[in-house]
């Protein structure tokens, strides 16, 4: 860890708010401007990332040191349980201190070389796999909170940034996504799970509002091919560079 210049953690209270669709675009966005970069899966029960890049298949290489981390493209390696895992459905069946001691090891033991940032993909709630996060990472620039415009998701993501904030860790800010949905055919925007309940907690709980992404089909569908929806020109490729800008400046200061 000692090697490595930034480390930004991202998470969130509830699951498939699109945490790990953020994570996997903010180190793509890193690498694209030539920041050397890791990406680090700890959702050991539902380890995402390789299918998101394309690369599930895959597997990682060991050296003497330790570990070697997956290179991906460009600047961009990758570690993930999901590249030692000896097929597709096999489960992870572990308790606490087994999934802390995977954690530490993979902060440990994976020869990363020098980098400039590292992104820690996190499941979703304040149990041993964020804790051990936040525990064992030496200088950790922050956290980026990911909620849903709905109550819950935002009730959920209060939990976490107490957590945080407990631990005397910087909060980067809050990213509100699946915010508003275009309909393809009149054009209209639909609320489905409302919206700027993620601007409206990140004014309450006092930390900064990185910005919102709306619900799109093309991510999901992008996500499935393994396909980084930062990669395209879009709409919400835009969008999520402005909040990329965001993140770089903190870093940076």
């Amino acid at each position: 860890m000692g090697n490595i210049d930034h480390k930004i953690a991202v998470m969130s209270g509830k699951g498939g708010v699109g945490k790990s669709t953020v994570a996997v675009n903010l180190a793509v966005a890193f690498a694209l401007k030539d920041y050397k970069t890791g990406l680090m899966d700890v959702d050991l029960h539902g380890p995402d990332i390789p299918h998101m890049l394309g690369v599930e298949n895959l597997s990682l290489d060991q050296s003497p040191e330790g570990i070697l981390p997956l290179e991906v493209r460009e600047n961009l390696e990758v570690l993930s349980i999901e590249f030692m895992l000896p097929s597709k459905g096999s489960p992870i069946i572990w308790r606490g201190p087994q999934k802390t001691s995977a954690i530490r090891q993979f902060l440990s033991d994976v020869i990363w070389g020098k980098l400039d940032v590292l992104v820690i993909d996190n499941p979703p709630g304040t149990g041993d796999e964020p804790l051990t996060v936040l525990q064992s990472v030496s200088q950790l620039d922050g956290v980026i909170m990911v909620t849903t415009p709905q109550a819950v998701a935002g009730e959920d993501v209060r939990k976490c940034v107490n957590m945080v904030k407990k631990l005397n860790i910087p909060i980067i800010g809050i990213i509100e996504n699946m915010s508003g949905f275009t309909c393809p055919h009149c054009k209209q925007e639909i609320d489905i799970f409302g919206k700027g309940k993620g601007k409206e907690l990140a004014e309450e709980l006092e930390v900064p509002y990185l910005g919102s992404l709306p619900l799109e089909t093309d991510v999901r569908e992008n996500s499935d091919q393994g396909k980084p929806f930062i990669l395209q020109d879009s709409e919400m490729s835009k969008k999520f560079l402005e909040i990329f800008s965001k993140i770089e400046n903190k870093i940076q200061k």
